[in-house]
Formats: C-alpha cells, structure tokens, sequence
C-alpha cells in the first residue's frame, strides 16, 4: 500500500539513503552505480552536441541575403579585376621652329655669355669669373658654374658668329664657335629676358 503520511514517507526516504550505508559491500556497489550513470550522462550530452553540428555543417552551400533571397556561399577568393592594356604614350617633345625665327635677343645673350664664359686673364678668381656671367645665366645655372675652374677652360676667343640650330618657343640652342671648340648654348626665356641655363662641347 502507499505511504500517505508525511512521517511514513520520511522514514521511508531515511531507510533508502541509510541502506549503502549498512555495510561496505553495499557503499561500493552504489558508487559503481552513481559512476555508470554519470558516464552514461556524459555520453548522452556529447552525442546530441555532436548531432547539432552537423546538422550545421550540413546545411545548404546557399546563403540567404537580408531580403530573402538565397545566394551562393562565397568560396574565400576575391575576383582578380582584369587589368586594361592602355595604349603607349608617345613621349613629348617641344614644338620645333623654323631657325630664321629665332629671337635676335637669344643669340646676342648666347654671344656675350660665351666671350664671358672663356678664360680669364690671369689672376682672375673663381668668383670674379662667375658675376662676369651673372647678367647672362639663370640663377640655377649660376650654382652649378661656381664649381668650375675657370684656368681649365682651354678656349681664349671667339672666332664666328653665334647659329641656332634648334628653337622653339621659349628656348634657343645656339653653337658659338672659339679656338678651342664650338660651344652649344641653351638659351631660355625668362621673366628677366633670355638667359643661358646650359651648355654643351660641340
């Protein structure tokens, strides 16, 4: 028959935990007990974890979009733009005038720079020989000369007229002819008139 007191049941409750109490046979026996079930447990957690997974792992290679559309999964590589082949770019070059225009003022400038361009007198500085070019030569060009010996320069006089060879609209080459050697002037213009930003040896 059913326990239906409160004090049946309790005595009841009290004879069932004291019972692996009664004896060491009983306590070990009830500690396999309480340990299969555990690992039972265990293993009954870690399969339906296991299930959970892969059921993930096996879901649709689609993804679906805020909107509700289904799209393919993105496979980890991005598109490698195709690159344009863009046609050479054929290299400028100024704008060549016929030599009967060029300007009178760049061929007097390369004229006067080229007789204070020849050697000096002797016991002439270095810095002397530069201001006797100042008037004709760019500033930039000024730096660049005052690095130069002027008693190398083998040159002592002008022997013709200065010619152009090349002009265009904003610069002149002009070749002077000395003892020496025939010197190639770039004659440029700028905002204080035409000045010599270059030479060369002919």
């Amino acid at each position: 028959m059913p326990i239906r007191s409160p004090r049946g049941r309790a005595a009841a409750y009290r004879a069932l935990w004291q019972w692996p109490l009664r004896s060491p046979a009983r306590l070990a026996v009830t500690s396999v007990v309480v340990a299969a079930l555990a690992v039972g447990v265990s293993f009954a957690v870690a399969a339906t974890a296991s299930d959970r997974d892969g059921g993930t792992t096996a879901a649709s290679p689609t993804s679906t979009d805020p909107s509700g559309r289904s799209s393919p999964r993105s496979s980890g590589r991005s598109a490698t733009p195709t690159p344009t082949m863009l046609p050479p770019v054929p290299e400028l070059e100024p704008t060549t005038l016929p030599l009967s225009q060029a300007p009178a003022a760049a061929l007097d400038v390369a004229a006067r720079w080229a007789a204070a361009w020849l050697r000096p007198a002797e016991g002439t500085t270095a810095q002397q020989w530069v201001e006797g070019l100042r008037p004709t030569t760019t500033e930039e060009y000024l730096g660049v000369l005052s690095g130069v010996d002027p008693g190398n320069i083998p040159a002592t006089r002008v022997t013709g007229e200065p010619r152009p060879v090349r002009v265009a609209a904003n610069s002149v080459q002009v070749d002077v002819p000395t003892d020496a050697l025939t010197l190639r002037v770039l004659v440029v213009q700028t905002e204080e008139g035409w000045r010599v930003s270059g030479y060369d040896r002919v």
